[in-house]
């Protein structure tokens, strides 16, 4: 009986050959990517308090607190979050998945350095602060954010492609765990807050969520380009493993 090239199954070693390197990076560079982008979001508050943008939360009353901090996260989505997204629409078969992953990637390394190196400037500079969280933000949906979700849709063979998005999306939700709950414990400064215990503090988180972007970046060198080839040329189904039937 004559096995098809395309019979393949998910642990095979002809996956392994032809796709290994592929699903390692869509599950890295969304695992990565995760890790700072939820970080950001989840705890836009306690950044915005630490650097001094919004008052502490003990000097405002509820309905104040509400009030400043979603204003401040509207004035984030606004700037960067929304305009990021329509932005990929635009130019992602023009520019590409890889290039607009890796750029995304790039600067968001960049502008969260930024953010990191002179972190007490910021106390005293709110125009700045927002204008460089909010290009992280920017980037992040002009960037990984759009793309760890499209990639892993196109690059792998049509009956494991649900499954290999599936894992790579699973990675992702790691991620967003990592971050969520790293990030909360790592942030804490001096004094914690209470329950907590001493952190790196804020602005070592930085650097750290910035270390997690540049390995995306890296990562995202593995991930295949799929700009104008059509599914089965991208996952290579039309080729033969060597060429590629196999007798059983």
């Amino acid at each position: 009986m004559v096995v098809g090239a395309d019979q393949w199954g998910l642990f095979s070693p002809q996956f392994a050959k032809r796709h290994g390197l592929h699903l390692l990076a869509t599950t890295s560079t969304w695992f990565f990517l995760d890790i700072a982008f939820y970080s950001q979001n989840l705890f836009q508050k306690d950044i915005f308090s630490k650097v001094g943008w919004i008052p502490p939360a003990a000097t405002m009353n509820a309905i104040e607190e509400v009030f400043r901090i979603s204003r401040a996260q509207t004035y984030i989505a606004l700037c960067g979050t929304v305009p990021g997204y329509w932005f990929t629409v635009a130019f992602i078969d023009i520019i590409g998945r890889f290039w607009i992953q890796l750029m995304g990637f790039f600067f968001m390394t960049v502008f969260m350095l930024a953010l990191a190196v002179p972190y007490h400037h910021w106390t005293n500079n709110h125009t700045g602060f927002v204008v460089m969280y909010g290009l992280t933000f920017f980037f992040a949906n002009f960037g990984p954010n759009s793309t760890t979700f499209i990639v892993p849709a196109e690059v792998f063979p049509a009956r494991l492609r649900s499954t290999c998005h599936g894992i790579s999306a699973a990675c992702g939700k790691a991620g967003a765990i990592v971050g969520a709950f790293g990030f909360l414990y790592a942030a804490q400064g001096s004094p914690p807050d209470r329950g907590y215990k001493k952190g790196i503090g804020l602005r070592n988180s930085l650097f750290v969520l910035a270390v997690s972007n540049f390995l995306g970046m890296f990562m995202s060198l593995f991930v295949p380009e799929a700009k104008g080839k059509s599914l089965e040329e991208v996952a290579k189904e039309n080729m033969e493993d060597g060429e590629e039937e196999t007798r059983v």
